[in-house]
């Protein structure tokens, strides 16, 4: 069976989120947006393409520093809105240059960092 782009469920301004884990160790690295366009051109190039809510353009991982997410596997949820992007991630996926964007936790009302910055 092929798989048509449009088939995925996009919200009201046509993104679906899309969740990038690393495909060697289970790390989830970040969250951004997708358009159909993104997704075809993800699954094209193999290379992650997002779509930029604040520049309102598509943006390739990596394309300005270097940190690039190379697609291993394209995974869609049950219910065709929501996206998991199993990747090769090449340095920090945050642009805080930390390993992944969820370094924050909160237990017992208590914020505490888990990472810092990798270091240039």
């Amino acid at each position: 069976m092929s798989f048509e782009a449009s088939s995925l469920r996009y919200d009201e301004n046509g993104l679906i989120p899309a969740i990038a884990q690393d495909a060697a160790d289970g790390t989830v690295l970040m969250m951004a947006w997708m358009n159909e366009e993104a997704v075809k051109r993800t699954l094209n190039s193999g290379k992650v393409t997002y779509w930029s809510r604040s520049r309102q353009a598509f943006w390739v991982k990596g394309e300005t520093s270097g940190h690039v997410q190379e697609l291993v596997d394209f995974r869609y949820d049950c219910d065709r809105d929501c996206l998991l992007l199993l990747v090769r991630q090449t340095g920090p996926a945050c642009h805080t240059n930390r390993r992944s964007c969820f370094y924050t936790s909160v237990k017992n009302g208590v914020e505490s960092e888990l990472m810092a910055p990798e270091a240039n």
